[in-house]
């Protein structure tokens, strides 16, 4: 069983930066992968970056790459997320997720963080 919990979010002006960090709590193989996805009003949500647990290695969406960097610190059981040069579409509850294997399908993620929320203004 892993539990997350999702840090505050916030309000950014475009082109600003936010770091969003995820705390895990539970057990948490070197083959697991924590994740965040996101969900703009009336669209699905969607894969933004991941990074396996043990190895480091990282994965990133279309929309993210260049923009953002998914990190973790074993030792304190986080996983973070900066995001720099933020766009008004970037705007979207994030959410953490932890699971076994890349999906981009947000069913096949057993372990959800609450979400925060975070906007970005023009």
């Amino acid at each position: 069983q892993v539990q997350l919990v999702d840090s505050e979010g916030g309000l950014v002006q475009a082109g600003g930066s936010l770091q969003l960090s995820c705390a895990a709590s539970g057990r948490i193989y070197s083959s697991g992968i924590i994740a965040w996805f996101r969900q703009a009003p009336g669209k699905e949500r969607e894969f933004v970056a991941g990074i396996r647990w043990g190895y480091g290695t990282t994965h990133y969406a279309e929309s993210a790459k260049g923009r953002f960097t998914i990190s973790r610190d074993r030792a304190k059981n986080m996983a973070y997320l900066q995001m720099s040069s933020l766009k008004p579409e970037d705007t979207a509850l994030y959410r953490c997720a932890a699971g076994s294997s890349y999906s981009v399908s947000p069913t096949s993620w057993p372990y959800w963080g609450q979400g925060t929320q975070v906007t970005v203004s023009s």
